[in-house]
């Protein structure tokens, strides 16, 4: 049997606002290394395939554009690129997913850094790219002036021109970084002291990408990462998503409500590949959920409400919500693995209880359904994932 394929997404105290509130949060260690590797370390014991960090270009918020006035909130968080670079060394086999924007971040910058962490990882790194189509965002750059955001107005030409040429201008930064990824042959690295040759500049290659939004002319100065291609991720919710995620993603995560919205979507994702004319691998596809885990139902049901109440709202989420026990969590991930989503990626509501809920309640219960390894099969996070080493671009055939 095939296994499903786990990844915790982390962010924060957690994906509730209020989380950093719960008992056994720990507020005052957010900002600091040690939180972070207790959190991944215990992740990869349960021989979760990866863990992704959340990112942004602005102050988490409440409001569509900008700051708000809230003070109840977790504001703040480490760079995600760093952060997963510095975890790198005390894990062996879990893969490392950071997010960065591709609006406002030069992309040989991303690409140096993902290629870095993947060589200090040893071939576990991936990247999820974002767009930032936030005025705020743009005002910390000064570079050009957006829109105010609002989704009310996505029905407005303007508005969808914004986004649409943002999703535009992501495609180019994925593919720069793509190719300057394989703008080093795997072995351009000579290190002969005796002829003092450290490298073969033959198959150091120019990428000389020209583009509306950028032109780069490459090599990058890192040599090329041990997968070769490190793992590209999207997030996605739409037709135009869909096929950003198809022209340059390895996986595509998606946010169905049900059984019956997870195969529609997958076929929407399957439709975004043929329009794109996709080649290759398909998209893997995950499913995104928001989970709260207990012993039992009720009080899963009552640690959220608690959080509710704290912050004075019920809980808003993209992603369907979860309340309820691993095996409930375990039954809905066979159901929708049935309709074709062939992993998850799990958003604990308040860390560490949810995630430990995770690791030590819903991975047992799946190995004993026979839905989850035992042990890790590769090295690399590719080859977790069972995608091949990707051939370089550049290199001439012999």
């Amino acid at each position: 049997m095939t296994h499903l394929h786990l990844a915790a997404a982390l962010d924060g105290a957690g994906w509730h606002p209020a989380a950093w509130r719960s008992p056994d949060a720990r507020p005052d260690e957010l900002f600091t290394a040690g939180y972070w590797a207790g959190l991944v370390t215990e992740a990869e014991h349960a021989l979760l395939d990866f863990v992704t960090f959340e990112d942004a270009l602005a102050l988490q918020s409440s409001a569509s554009d900008g700051p708000d006035d809230r003070r109840d909130q977790v504001r703040g968080r480490l760079d995600a690129v760093l952060l997963a670079a510095r975890v790198a060394p005390i894990t062996s086999c879990i893969g490392l997913v950071p997010t960065t924007g591709t609006t406002h971040t030069e992309p040989f910058h991303v690409a140096i850094g993902i290629a870095s962490l993947d060589h200090v990882s040893g071939g576990r790194a991936g990247w999820r790219p974002q767009i930032s189509p936030r005025s705020a965002d743009a005002r910390h750059f000064g570079r050009r002036e957006f829109p105010e955001f609002d989704l009310g107005r996505r029905a407005e030409p303007a508005f969808a021109e914004h986004v649409r040429a943002l999703f535009a201008e992501a495609t180019d930064a994925v593919e720069v970084v793509r190719r300057l990824w394989d703008s080093w042959e795997d072995d351009a690295e000579i290190r002969d002291v005796a002829t003092g040759r450290f490298i073969d500049r033959d198959k150091l290659h120019y990428i000389d990408f020209e583009g509306l939004f950028f032109d780069v002319r490459g090599p990058s100065i890192t040599p090329r990462p041990p997968q070769g291609q490190p793992l590209v991720t999207a997030l996605a919710h739409d037709v135009l998503p869909y096929e950003f995620a198809a022209r340059g993603a390895d996986v595509v995560y998606v946010t169905p409500h049900s059984r019956d919205e997870a195969a529609a979507l997958l076929g929407q994702v399957r439709a975004a590949e043929a329009t794109v004319g996709r080649e290759g691998e398909p998209l893997r596809v995950f499913a995104d959920l928001l989970v709260f885990l207990d012993d039992a139902a009720p009080a899963a049901e009552a640690r959220k409400a608690r959080l509710d109440e704290l912050d004075g709202a019920p809980l808003a989420s993209d992603a369907l919500v979860f309340t309820g026990t691993p095996g409930g969590l375990a039954d809905l991930l066979e159901d929708w693995r049935s309709a074709g989503i062939e992993g998850f990626r799990l958003r604990p509501g308040a860390l560490p209880d949810d995630l430990v809920a995770i690791t030590r309640g819903l991975v047992p219960e799946l190995r004993r359904r026979d839905l989850f390894r035992r042990e890790y099969e590769a090295g690399t996070l590719r080859g977790l994932l069972g995608l091949a080493r990707p051939a370089n671009r550049y290199e001439r055939a012999v």
